[in-house]
C-alpha cells in the first residue's frame, strides 16, 4: 500500500469515529432527559484527536525505524562468507548494492547472494508497506469502540478533548524551540570550527576574499583569503537597494489601501500586491537576469556609465518588487488597526488628512510599520536564488551598486557545491558566514522587539 493512502486512513477513520461518536451522544441526551456535561460535538472531536494523534505517532515511529529494520534483514540475508571481517565501509557498500538490485538498478551481473538478499527485502518491504495500516487500523477500531463505550450523560469529553489540544499545541511550541536551538547549535558547532582555523579579526576585518585550500602540500598561495568584510558589503548594498525600492512604494502603498481607497478598489488593489509574495523566487532570478540586467546595462551605455553585468543594483531593484508585499500589508493592518478615535480627534482639533496621517496614524502604528520593514529587511539579506542568479561570485569591496558584488547567500551556495570534505577551511566557511547571518537577523529582529515595545507603551 503507498504511504499516502496510509496517510489518509487515519483521516478518514477520524472522520467516521466523529460521526459515530456525535450521533450517539445526540441520541442519548434525548433518551436520559438530563442536561449532558459535554455537547454531542465534543464527544466527536475526542474520539477524532484520539485516533489521529496514537495513528499518526504510529505511523512516523514506523517509518523512521523501517530502515534500520529492513537494513538488518539484508544483512541477515547476506551469507556470513561475505560479512566475516568485512569493514563498516564494505557492508555499507554491500547494503547500498542490494538496495539496488531491489529497486531494479543493476548493472552487470549482480552476485546471486545480493539478488538473494534483494528478494528478501522486497518482501520485508512489501510485508511492511501492509502491515503498517493494519495495525493503524486496529488501534484506531479498539479506540473508538472504547471511547464510544464511555459516552455519557457526566463523560467528560470536553475537557479532555481541550487537554488533547492543548498537549498538541504544546508540543508544537517546543518543537520549534527545538528546531530552532538544533539550527543554532549546527551552525555555531561548525562555524567554531572554522574560528580554530582562521582568526575571527582576519575574518570580520580582513577586505580580502578567497577561500582556497591546497590540492599539494606544497602548493604556493594556497592557503586562501577569508576577509568578509567585501561579502558582508554586497549582502548589504543588495539590501539597501532592496528596501530603497520596498520601503517607499510598499508603505504609500498601505497609506493608500488604508486611507484613501474605496472598498472596492481595496479588494482589487491588496490582493494583487500580496500575489507578489507567493511568486517562486527563481522566478524572480530569470527576470532579473533576462529583462533587467540588459535594460539597465543599455540604459548605462546609452549614458556613457560602465556597469558590470553583475551589478548590485539589478538583484536589489527585483528583490525590492518581491518585498514591497511584506512592508505594504503588515503596514496597511497595523494602520487600520489605528482606533478611529484618533482620526476623529485629530480632524476635530482642525488638522487635515495629510496631518493626521503623519502626526498620528504613522506614530500610533509604527510598531506594525517596524515589524513589516524588520520582516523585509531578514528576508533582504537571507534571499538565496535572486542573488544567485543576479549577483556575482567575485568579492569585491565596493558599496557602489553599479559594480559587480557577491552577498553571503551567493558564497555559502558556492562553498558547499561539489564534494569537497567538511574539514577544511573552505567549507567551514560557510558555516561561518551562515553563523554570522543568523546572528545579524536575530540581533534585528531584537531591535525590532525593543522599538515595538517601546511604542506599544505610549499609543496602547
Amino acid at each position: 500500500m503507498s504511504l499516502s493512502l496510509t496517510l489518509l486512513i487515519p483521516l478518514i477513520l477520524a472522520v467516521v469515529g466523529y460521526l459515530v461518536a456525535t450521533s450517539k451522544a445526540k441520541a442519548l441526551a434525548p433518551v436520559l432527559g438530563t442536561k449532558m456535561h459535554s455537547l454531542p460535538s465534543y464527544h466527536g472531536y475526542l474520539v477524532a484527536l484520539a485516533i489521529l494523534v496514537p495513528s499518526y505517532i504510529i505511523i512516523f515511529l514506523w517509518l523512521f525505524l523501517e530502515q534500520s529494520v529492513l537494513k538488518s534483514v539484508i544483512v541477515a540475508a547476506l551469507p556470513s562468507t561475505m560479512l566475516d571481517g568485512a569493514l563498516p565501509a564494505q557492508v555499507s557498500l554491500l547494503v547500498s548494492q542490494v538496495q539496488q538490485a531491489a529497486s531494479g538498478a543493476t548493472f552487470g551481473t549482480p552476485d546471486p547472494a545480493v539478488l538473494v538478499a534483494a528478494e528478501r527485502l522486497n518482501e520485508a518491504a512489501a510485508f511492511s508497506r501492509w502491515a503498517l495500516p493494519v495495525v493503524v487500523v486496529v488501534v484506531a477500531a479498539a479506540i473508538v469502540a472504547f471511547l464510544i463505550s464511555r459516552i455519557a450523560v457526566r463523560f467528560r469529553a470536553r475537557n479532555l478533548s481541550e487537554m488533547i489540544m492543548r498537549g498538541l499545541l504544546i508540543f508544537c511550541a517546543t518543537l520549534s524551540i527545538f528546531a530552532t536551538l538544533g539550527i543554532l547549535l549546527s551552525l555555531l558547532f561548525e562555524g567554531l570550527q572554522f574560528f580554530s582555523r582562521v582568526s575571527p579579526l582576519e575574518f570580520f576585518f580582513g577586505t580580502k576574499w578567497d577561500p582556497q585550500i591546497a590540492i599539494r602540500a606544497d602548493q604556493v598561495g594556497s592557503t586562501g583569503a577569508f576577509g568578509a568584510i567585501p561579502v558582508f558589503l554586497g549582502t548589504l548594498t543588495i539590501a539597501l537597494t532592496a528596501l530603497f525600492v520596498a520601503l517607499p512604494v510598499g508603505l504609500f502603498a498601505a497609506i493608500y489601501m488604508a486611507e484613501f481607497a474605496s472598498p472596492q478598489v481595496r479588494n482589487v488593489v491588496k490582493p494583487l500586491i500580496e500575489l507578489l509574495a507567493g511568486i517562486p523566487t527563481i522566478v524572480y532570478g530569470f527576470f532579473a537576469v533576462l529583462v533587467i540586467s540588459p535594460l539597465l546595462r543599455e540604459w548605462a551605455a546609452s549614458v556613457g556609465i560602465d556597469m558590470s553585468p553583475t551589478a548590485a543594483i539589478v538583484p536589489g531593484l527585483v528583490m525590492g518588487v518581491m518585498l514591497i508585499p511584506f512592508i505594504s500589508s503588515l503596514s496597511d493592518d497595523a494602520i487600520t488597526a489605528v482606533p478611529q478615535a484618533l482620526r476623529d480627534g485629530s480632524l476635530g482639533l482642525g488638522a487635515n488628512k495629510a496631518e493626521t496621517i503623519t502626526r498620528v496614524l504613522l506614530p500610533a502604528a509604527l510598531p506594525g510599520i517596524v515589524g513589516g520593514v524588520i520582516l523585509a529587511t531578514t528576508r533582504a539579506i537571507g534571499e538565496t536564488m535572486i542573488v544567485v542568479m543576479a549577483a556575482g561570485l567575485t568579492a569585491n569591496l565596493t558599496a557602489n551598486p553599479l559594480d559587480g558584488v557577491t552577498t553571503v547567500t551567493v558564497q555559502i551556495v558556492a562553498l558547499l557545491t561539489g564534494d569537497t570534505e567538511f574539514d577544511n577551511p573552505k567549507t567551514l566557511a560557510a558555516f561561518g558566514l551562515g553563523l554570522t547571518l543568523f546572528l545579524a537577523t536575530l540581533l534585528l529582529n531584537l531591535v525590532a522587539i525593543q522599538i515595538v515595545k517601546k511604542y506599544r507603551e505610549q499609543y496602547d
